[in-house]
């Protein structure tokens, strides 16, 4: 047994902190200098760290983690209330990315770039890459903004859940369109028994908390985090396993549910400290770590500023829109749009798809590496900048700010009639 990767997450741990101070000194999102650092250590440019199966289990761990803190942090009324704005800004959001990436791919997919066989299918298929959301990056920058809990931040995560059905959706009509041995009816009926089971699920296990709870008082919740953590794992591989879904989405799950708990503050308290001191540097250092940039002409070149350019162009119109239809504020629009532009690891996966089916070629796969890497250090960057100089109201629930209004009216009203009355006395 080797005892390398002991010095690998101590340096991962030094390196993330080091530049997130740089980068928090210099007003952007401390998750920017986790990810540069870990492009520093990495193949990309140092090469002191090489990517290896434990760091990717711990990021893996890691994401799964900052997914759960992010449900147990959701507010599940609010999260309803902007359901449908998630279901509109996911589809636009997803509409909007397929048509870019396919009419950009039929601009470059010619000569011996394009690959034999179907054109079409080639140019749907990048389309179908730009598809994918990663949320867990806009996650961590919202908490560190203080927004996640906001009507933006919800609509955000609504959005990602429902972008990530649509996503593998698309991707297994256009692989079953190449000829791949996938039943559409299959895909779809295994996501809604997902939901089906996270549903019931969710009851059961909600009132077997709520019972140890009850049960044990406050003499002894140490083991309500334990079972709270359990849940979520075990739904989270569940997700994958069994039904073919992200596991992220069960982890989410899995956090809605311990939220609606007595103890659903107290649970996310106590993984606060795991994240912050290994699991979340070492996710957001691992992005970094496994990057390696190709070599790359003019062409290609070209092709991967006009990538990057569409990529995150296509998620702040397309999200954007679906925010302004469903009654945002132009400002919201921008927050939303700039919180789904985030691409991650399902983006690489779906490339790696099509390499494998032949749909696409393989010189473009580094310029979708490098779509991914500059779409995780610039999200934050645009988000903060969304954000920037917002009034404290701004981040309010509506509700809430309906309610300061109505106590002001009543307090004018009031002011009223004391000066009302005291004119009268006086006249008399």
């Amino acid at each position: 047994m080797t005892y390398g990767y002991l010095a690998d997450l101590a340096l991962i741990l030094l390196a993330t902190k080091a530049l997130s101070m740089l980068t928090g000194k210099l007003q952007m999102p401390q998750v920017v200098g986790a990810l540069v650092a870990g492009l520093v250590m990495g193949p990309a440019v140092l090469n002191i760290i090489q990517p290896s199966d434990f760091l990717s289990q711990v990021a893996e761990l890691g994401v799964i983690v900052i997914m759960f803190s992010a449900g147990m942090g959701t507010d599940l009324n609010e999260l309803k209330q902007t359901g449908k704005a998630g279901l509109v800004i996911a589809m636009t959001g997803v509409l909007v990315p397929l048509a870019m990436g396919t009419g950009l791919m039929f601009i470059f997919n010619t000569g011996e770039l394009a690959m034999p066989g179907s054109k079409l299918l080639q140019d749907l298929f990048l389309g179908v890459v730009l598809t994918a959301t990663s949320v867990s990056i806009t996650v961590e920058t919202l908490k560190e903004l203080g927004k996640l809990s906001t009507k933006v931040g919800n609509a955000i995560l609504a959005a990602a859940l429902i972008d990530d059905v649509l996503g593998l959706v698309c991707l297994t009509v256009v692989t079953s369109m190449a000829g791949a041995d996938v039943n559409i009816v299959l895909v779809l009926a295994k996501i809604l028994l997902f939901f089906l089971f996270a549903g019931v699920l969710g009851v059961l296990a909600s009132k077997a908390l709520n019972w140890y709870e009850t049960k044990v008082r406050n003499r002894d919740l140490r083991r309500y985090p334990i079972l709270a953590f359990v849940l979520c794992l075990f739904m989270a591989w569940a997700a994958e396993e069994w039904f073919g879904v992200a596991d992220i989405i069960g982890a989410f799950a899995a956090g809605l549910i311990v939220a609606t708990t007595p103890k659903g503050a107290y649970t996310a308290s106590k993984f606060t400290p795991l994240a912050y001191l290994l699991l979340t540097p070492v996710f957001f250092a691992n992005l970094g770590i496994g990057v390696e940039l190709p070599r790359m002409d003019g062409m290609i070149l070209l092709f991967t500023i006009a990538l990057v350019a569409v990529g995150i162009g296509s998620k702040l119109i397309g999200c954007g829109l679906g925010a302004k239809l469903c009654g945002f504020r132009g400002r919201q629009c921008v927050q939303v749009g700039c919180g789904m532009a985030c691409r991650g690891e399902v983006a690489l996966i779906v490339a790696n798809k099509g390499l494998a089916m032949n749909i696409i070629n393989p010189v473009f796969f580094g310029p979708i590496i490098i779509l991914v890497v500059c779409c995780a250090v610039f999200t934050p960057i645009m988000l903060k900048a969304a954000f920037r100089g917002e009034a404290a109201y701004e981040g309010m629930e509506e509700s809430k700010l309906a309610e300061n209004f109505q106590l002001t009216e009543q307090v004018d009203e009031v002011t009223a009639r004391l000066i009302e009355g005291e004119k009268r006395r006086q006249g008399k």
